[in-house]
């Protein structure tokens, strides 16, 4: 996926560790707001995305932008955001940056604003046109690639 010039793609690093009770703590470095356990790594790991996607919309109600991930080390396991997950947080870290509320959005493309609480909901299916006139409206273009 590419957000102006770069290529973005949120796979934040993970940190498991194995607790007394025999499960896998999850914890992510970027987003300490995210921690979850699995009774084995594949759950961990499928739990680890339910709880980046529960932290990201605390952010997203408190206005804080959404860090993005560091660079993981080596063998370091990541948890990736899906791609419309993704666009929901550049849109609203861009928001974020230009100082643009929600109901500046939704004045800029004529749209009520439950419209645009779906559109910063990360576990809303949003269209991929309503995405790409959202980035419009702030100045910005979407574009996505296949790697």
């Amino acid at each position: 996926m590419f957000f102006g010039e770069s290529t973005i793609m949120l796979s934040y690093p993970v940190n498991l560790e194995l607790d007394a009770n025999n499960t896998f703590l999850v914890t992510f470095p970027d987003i300490p707001e995210a921690i979850t356990a699995g009774d084995d790594e594949g759950e961990a790991l499928l739990n680890g995305l339910d709880a980046l996607e529960t932290a990201i919309e605390f952010y997203f109600d408190d206005k804080r932008e959404v860090p993005m991930p560091s660079k993981r080390k080596k063998g370091q396991l990541v948890v990736s955001l899906p791609a419309l997950t993704v666009t929901k947080v550049l849109l609203a870290n861009e928001m974020i940056r230009q100082g643009v509320r929600k109901s500046e959005l939704a004045r800029r493309l004529n749209v009520h604003m439950p419209q645009v609480d779906r559109l910063l909901n990360p576990r809303h299916s949003s269209k991929l046109e309503a995405m790409e006139a959202a980035f419009h409206s702030l100045g910005k273009r979407l574009n996505i690639s296949i790697a």
